[in-house]
């Protein structure tokens, strides 16, 4: 996942330069008992909303942004921050777009790491020569986790779903259709019929979600980043992605711990995909870029292999610790 924005002038301009997934709302329209028309996005309630005859529409609304840059100080010597709503590091890389007469301190590019919350200043601009014009317009980009953290290769993953169910695996490693670049060479899809149960395959917390999806389809550039799935970041800094789940049936929330195991979303059918199946795969941050990386599942021995296209895997009780 990467992102790149950009700053101009004195004042904070953001350009999103690569598409950004827009999500569902709901519309409620119903006739009260009066007889009087309601659009909202709450659903009816009380004893009457049992009897209304409600239409219900999916509605795109605006993307939800999770970095913001934010800029303080004396106008001729802006100095900016960044606020981080991810529930786990990012990586940020700063550059001057343009510049004339003017400095940053520290100089620029930058690359920093920035914790969830508001990062104290980053840096600061100011002219070169204070009698002089001065312009400037700033790229920013970011990554998602920690390019220091240091991955266990070795981690155990239990298979993502209910200990009764078995599924088989249509698309591994290398994966020809659609495991060919960086984020996905090391992925792996389940056949899974829509609302299969999806379980944590490791314990850790879920980092971002996306839930409000509710279109899936074939059109790489209209479906690939429109997707609901459910991020979740581990211990050790690696990152496991769960995607093209249930519009609206993610069964946790954004910074909330999760066990191995446990119940976390139901397979769908969104985003770019050919028909309901569940997406896995486990990525780290290589410095500015979020790269998959080979991993074993266990078996109910507790025997690790890679995971192979036709193979069946069977979900089991995952052991508390």
């Amino acid at each position: 996942m990467m992102h790149r924005n950009i700053v101009s002038g004195f004042i904070i301009v953001f350009l999103c330069l690569l598409s950004m997934p827009s999500i569902a709302k709901k519309l409620y329209k119903y006739q009260d008992e009066k007889g009087r028309w309601h659009y909202t996005d709450k659903a009816p309630s009380g004893k009457a909303s049992k009897e209304l005859n409600v239409e219900v529409r999916q509605l795109k609304v605006e993307p939800k942004q999770r970095v913001w840059l934010n800029k303080s100080g004396e106008k001729r010597q802006p100095e900016y921050a960044i606020r981080n709503a991810f529930f786990g590091p990012i990586e940020v890389e700063f550059k001057f777009e343009q510049q004339r007469n003017v400095r940053a301190s520290p100089a620029l590019p930058l690359t920093r790491v920035i914790q969830p919350g508001t990062s104290s200043t980053l840096f600061g601009i100011g002219a070169v020569d204070k009698y002089q014009g001065w312009n400037y317009s700033l790229r920013y980009r970011y990554t998602l986790g920690d390019p220091a953290a240091l991955h266990d290769a070795g981690a155990v993953y239990y298979p993502p779903f209910a200990s009764y169910r078995s599924y088989p695996i249509t698309q591994a490693f290398s994966g020809q259709f659609s495991h060919t670049g960086e984020q996905s060479k090391y992925a792996v899809d389940f056949a899974m019929p829509e609302g299969s149960e999806v379980h944590a395959a490791r314990a850790g917390v879920v980092m971002s979600l996306e839930n409000d999806f509710f279109k899936g389809g074939v059109d790489k550039q209209a479906y690939i980043a429109r997707a609901n799935s459910v991020r979740i970041l581990h211990d050790d800094g690696s990152i496991a992605v769960y995607a093209h789940l249930q519009v609206e049936r993610a069964q946790v929330y954004e910074g909330m711990r999760v066990k191995a195991g446990q119940l976390i979303a139901f397979s769908g059918n969104t985003g770019f995909s050919t028909g309901p199946h569940l997406h896995f795969a486990i990525q780290v941050n290589k410095g500015m870029r979020l790269v998959a990386v080979p991993f074993k599942f266990t078996d109910i021995k507790g025997n690790p292999s890679e995971p192979k296209v036709g193979a069946i895997l069977a979900g089991f009780i995952v052991p508390r610790k």
